[in-house]
């Protein structure tokens, strides 16, 4: 079930398209993502890197940047020490390349997802003891390792901490009391005491911001900085940040420099996928290239994926990328039978549950993210997919919008031994015997209602297929980059009739159709999913209502308008 809303938010949409040139349609559509104001549209539409924030405001930035500065004169040895999906790949990256080119004896080390979990742990500290590294500088991680960032500095270690994650806290009386490490400076937006204006940043564009600063103090360009912006892009997409605000211009700018990239890495990567640089759309960083790199951490070491980003040599690259897509590949196969098993085990007992907890011990404990995902778009309902590890159970959470899956499990902290994340994404370990707990504790700590377990589909503008034009189509790519937090514009229509289908793919998933209004207006459409689900759908009625966007399709070096249907009853 689904409930279909028309989103009414109102302004002077003609004087709005009048001023910046655009249609009142795109004027609309713009309002409908909360941008209020000429500036603010301005800024939306056209922002560069000029609008970007002050690095020097976040909080720690310059102090942080100090204590590096200082290392790097005096050749201490700095490890970075990362994480193994793509926004601590890019991270790591970032961090490791700035600090090389300011002189820095700087090295990296990324987590093995399997032996050592998320962030830094002890034994990656004594590991560094043992290698005689005189300053951790960690990267999307740390926020929450109190306790490690305690034993390394018992070790006489100077600890620099850059991170983007939620802060953690104890909750009294219902007051929050916010912990802090003992590292010898923290660079993360969300902390209560920073000002910076924008607090969505991912965990790459925090360590771009730092090595901003670092290359100002090195008296090196900072345009010179604006070479990682590809990255930060990248991980922002990956990382699924909401794209609004300075994330909008971080990808923006990003995607202008990858169409003419110059790292044998990235260049492999999407030569390797099938595409070329200038095609690249953030679609590409969230579904085709991120994948490759995610998968490396998950199935094997993202070490893999980082050596990919460092390489220089071409032939050489080509092999690892080629060993990326094969890994992702085997990556997809996997997460296919685990959706199958966890599924299988939702619709035997979980169904009634308002908070889904699925037990797969016998899965990759790597998949439990995407595995979960997957769920929660199926039954759209907060999802932990749980698997057994070495050291007990290892899990991963997906929310929806009504549940912060952080604050809840900030609710039951004393069930794990470690555990961080988002409202809408997290992650957790655990004792095998608390399984069973933990399931019952998010239920009976849950206030979600019915209504809050209904999909709602947010529709931009009910909009009759006869006021398609392909000028109106090309216009909304101003809108782009599209992702979380500036979706793809939807639009809607009653009473058509669906004629000619035919059901195309591998998996029998693509519907083509001719899409007839009340008027007689025609419309090639396309739907991709269950296709013949969609197929039996409309045999069982004379018309109906659809959502949309638009495209134009390039088939053979011609174009045709086209809409790709998203929902439909």
């Amino acid at each position: 079930m689904e409930k279909w809303f028309v989103i009414n938010k109102g302004a002077d949409f003609a004087g709005i398209a009048k001023r910046f040139g655009i249609s009142p349609v795109t004027a609309r559509l713009i309002r409908n993502r909360g941008v209020m104001g000429d500036e603010a549209i301005a800024r939306y539409l056209k922002g560069g890197i000029g609008e970007l924030y002050d690095p020097h405001l976040l909080l720690d930035s310059d102090r942080l940047t100090d204590i590096l500065v200082q290392k790097i004169s005096e050749q201490k040895k700095i490890r970075v020490i990362g994480d193994y999906d793509i926004d601590g790949v890019m991270s790591t990256y970032i961090l490791y390349k700035g600090i090389t080119r300011c002189g820095g004896s700087v090295d990296f080390q990324i987590p093995d997802r399997m032996k050592d979990g998320y962030g830094i742990n002890d034994h990656l500290i004594e590991q560094a003891d043992e290698a005689g590294i005189d300053t951790i500088i960690t990267c999307d991680n740390g926020i929450a390792a109190i306790g490690e960032i305690a034993h390394a500095k018992s070790l006489g270690m100077t600890v620099l901490v850059t991170d983007h994650h939620e802060i953690p806290y104890t909750e009294e009386r219902g007051e929050r009391h916010y912990k802090r490490s003992e590292a010898d400076a923290i660079v993360n937006p969300k902390q209560m005491e920073c000002t910076y204006p924008y607090k969505n940043l991912c965990g790459a564009a925090v360590a771009w911001k730092v090595i901003q600063i670092l290359y100002e103090k090195c008296d090196i360009a900072v345009e010179e900085s604006y070479d990682f912006l590809e990255n930060v892009a990248f991980a922002t997409v990956g990382d699924v940040m909401d794209l609004t605000d300075e994330n909008r211009i971080l990808v923006r700018e990003g995607l202008k420099r990858i169409h003419t990239t110059m790292n044998p890495g990235m260049r492999a990567l999407i030569l390797q996928n099938k595409l070329e640089p200038e095609q690249i759309s953030s679609y590409h960083f969230g579904f085709v290239l991120g994948p490759c790199i995610n998968a490396s951490g998950r199935l094997e070491t993202a070490k893999i994926a980082l050596n990919l980003f460092l390489q220089e040599d071409v032939k050489k690259a080509s092999e690892i990328a080629a060993e990326l897509v094969d890994l992702n590949a085997q990556r997809k196969d996997m997460t296919a039978e685990g959706v199958e098993l966890a599924m299988q085990q939702v619709e035997e007992g979980n169904t009634g549950e308002k908070v889904l907890v699925v037990y797969l011990p016998d899965v990759h404990e790597s998949l439990a993210g995407i595995i979960a995902g997957r769920i929660r778009e199926a039954c759209h309902k907060p999802t932990f997919v749980l698997t057994k590890s070495e050291d007990g159970v290892k899990g991963s959470g997906r929310s929806i919008e009504a549940y912060s899956m952080y604050e809840e499990l900030c609710k039951c902290q004393e069930l794990f031994t470690k555990f961080g994340g988002h409202p809408m994404a997290a992650g957790l370990s655990m004792e095998e015997k608390n399984v069973e707990l933990f399931r019952r504790r998010l239920n009976d700590n849950c206030t979600l209602t019915e209504q809050d377990l209904i999909p709602q589909i947010m529709i931009d503008v009910p909009m009759p297929i006869s006021y398609l034009s392909k000028k109106l189509t090309e216009q909304l790519k101003v809108l782009e980059p599209f992702g979380k937090g500036n979706s793809k514009p939807l639009f809607a229509q009653k009473n058509l009739r669906a004629v000619g289908i035919r059901v195309f793919g591998r998996n029998r998933n693509v519907a083509k159709m001719l899409l007839i209004d009340e008027n007689g207006i025609k419309m090639d459409a396309v739907y991709f999913g269950e296709a013949q689900e969609f197929v039996d759908f409309v045999q069982a009625h004379d018309t109906i209502s659809v959502t949309y966007y638009p495209e134009i399709n390039v088939f053979q070096g011609r174009e045709n308008l086209q809409v790709v249907i998203k929902n439909y009853c």
